[in-house]
C-alpha cells in the first residue's frame, strides 16, 4: 500500500460526492430530517432524551452503508475501477483510499447531526457527550466499511441496496434496541454477540443513562475491529469489475 495512492484515491471520491448533491443531502440532511422528526412527535416528552443517543448512531450507519456500497459498485459497473486497478494503484489503496474518505465524511456527518440534535432540538444526553459523538463516528464508518464490503457480493446497484435488508435488517433486529438482549431466545442473544451493531448500540445505551468512556471502551474497541475486518474482507474480495 502507498499512502499517496491512497490519499489520492480519497481526494478523487471526495470530490465526486461534492459535485453529487443529492448524496451529500443523503449523508448530511437525511438523519438531521428524521432526528428533527422524532423530536417533533414527540415534543414535551423525554423521548428524545432517551432514544437520541441511539439513532444518532443508528441513521448513520445505515446511511453511509447505502452510499458506499453503491458508489463502490458504480466504480466497477462503469469501468472505473478497472481502469485504476490497471494502474499502480492496489486493492489496499483503493479499499483504504475508499475507507478514508467515507470516514471524513462520517466524522462531518457525525459531528453536525450532534450539533442540531443537541444545539437545535434540545437532546439532553446524561453520559459523555464527546463519547456519544465517537460511538456514533465509528459506527458510520462501520456502516461504509460494511458496504465495502457489501458492494463485493453485488452485480448491479439494485443488488447492492438488496444488501442493506441481509446485512442491516438482523442487526437491527438482534441489538438490543427492540428488546433486552438478556430477554431474548437463547441463540438470538448468542447470535447477536457476534454482530457489530450490538456493541454500538450498548455504548450508546449505557451513555444515555449516564456512562463514560471508561464503561463503554470494551464496546468501542470491539467496533474498531469490525471496521477493520470489515476493510480486509472488502480489499480482499474486491472484484475488477462485474462479470
Amino acid at each position: 500500500m502507498s499512502v499517496r495512492l491512497t490519499a489520492a484515491t480519497a481526494r478523487r471520491v471526495l470530490a465526486q460526492i461534492r459535485h453529487d448533491p443529492r448524496t451529500v443531502a443523503l449523508i448530511m440532511v437525511l438523519p438531521c430530517v428524521l432526528l428533527w422528526l422524532v423530536a417533533w412527535m414527540f415534543e414535551g416528552t423525554d423521548v428524545l432524551d432517551q432514544f437520541g443517543p441511539l439513532l444518532l448512531g443508528l441513521f448513520p450507519l445505515i446511511v453511509m452503508f447505502l452510499v458506499t456500497s453503491v458508489a463502490t459498485l458504480r466504480e466497477r459497473t462503469s469501468g472505473t475501477l478497472e481502469r485504476l486497478m490497471a494502474s499502480p494503484l492496489g486493492r489496499g489503496d483503493l479499499v483504504a483510499g475508499y475507507a478514508l474518505a467515507f470516514g471524513l465524511l462520517a466524522v462531518v456527518q457525525g459531528l453536525v447531526l450532534t450539533a442540531v440534535t443537541v444545539g437545535l432540538l434540545g437532546m439532553q444526553v446524561a453520559g459523555s457527550l464527546w463519547v456519544v459523538v465517537l460511538v456514533a463516528v465509528l459506527d458510520a464508518v462501520l456502516g461504509s466499511t460494511l458496504g465495502l464490503a457489501a458492494s463485493a457480493a453485488a452485480r448491479t446497484e439494485f443488488q447492492a441496496v438488496q444488501m442493506m435488508p441481509l446485512i442491516i435488517f438482523p442487526q437491527l433486529i438482534t441489538c438490543g434496541l427492540l428488546m433486552p438482549r438478556d430477554q431474548m431466545p437463547a441463540v438470538l442473544e448468542a447470535i447477536s454477540r457476534v454482530l457489530p451493531l450490538t456493541y454500538g448500540i450498548d455504548a450508546l445505551q449505557q451513555l444515555a443513562a449516564g456512562a463514560t468512556f471508561v464503561d463503554v471502551r470494551g464496546d468501542v474497541l470491539v467496533i474498531a475491529g469490525f471496521v477493520v475486518a470489515a476493510v480486509v474482507v472488502g480489499a480482499t474480495t474486491l472484484r475488477r469489475r462485474t462479470a
